[in-house]
């Protein structure tokens, strides 16, 4: 059986999503699973149901590679485990058809390429993290209160106030400074 997948990102692509699933239908597609969601999402409703209706001897059909995935390792392991489970995955742009030993060798090419640029950004990532920590700076959140509203919180609950009254007085919330005094080993 043919199967499609149709996905966009915003309800203002509409348009959009029928136009895919037009263009799935005429490549002989019987059924067309459908989604209005970021690809970036883990959960993609109809992209879940589709990978739950196929079976072996099947042949899924995109229009587009980032359809079937959040990213390009993504969408890669995602073909290489609906082939590995007798699914064949037919892609139209860029043309991909799994049902070739052509097919199956581009799927595994771009799926080294893209390990390949996640070990680079990974790599680039740590050199840069490295390269600001030299100059002095430090990654992170930063800190919710000022280092004089700290010590004044700490300096009264140790003259004896309520950490709820020193709270309140310093203007933030009553777990806020108890998450504060713990951090500083008094909580």
């Amino acid at each position: 059986m043919k199967i499609g997948y149709a996905r966009v990102s915003t309800r203002s692509q509409g348009d959009s999503l029928d136009t895919q699933e037009a263009i799935l239908r005429e490549k002989g597609c019987e059924r067309v699973y459908r989604d209005t969601i970021s690809g970036a999402r883990s959960s993609r409703p109809g992209f879940d149901q589709m990978l739950a209706a196929l079976r072996p001897g099947d042949e899924l059909f995109a229009t587009r590679l980032d359809r079937l995935g959040r990213t390009a390792l993504d969408t890669l392991h995602t073909i290489d485990r609906l082939n590995s489970e007798g699914v064949h995955v037919v892609v139209l742009k860029p043309e991909i058809d799994t049902r070739t030993k052509e097919g199956k060798l581009m799927a595994g090419i771009m799926a080294h390429l893209a390990e390949f640029e996640r070990d680079l950004l990974v790599e680039r990532t740590r050199e840069g993290l490295a390269a600001a920590r030299a100059r002095g700076r430090e990654g992170g959140r930063p800190p919710s209160i000022s280092e004089k509203k700290r010590s004044a919180l700490v300096k009264a609950v140790g003259d004896g106030e309520s950490v709820a009254e020193a709270a309140k007085l310093l203007g933030i919330s009553r777990s806020h400074a108890y998450r504060i005094l713990g951090e500083e080993g008094r909580g």
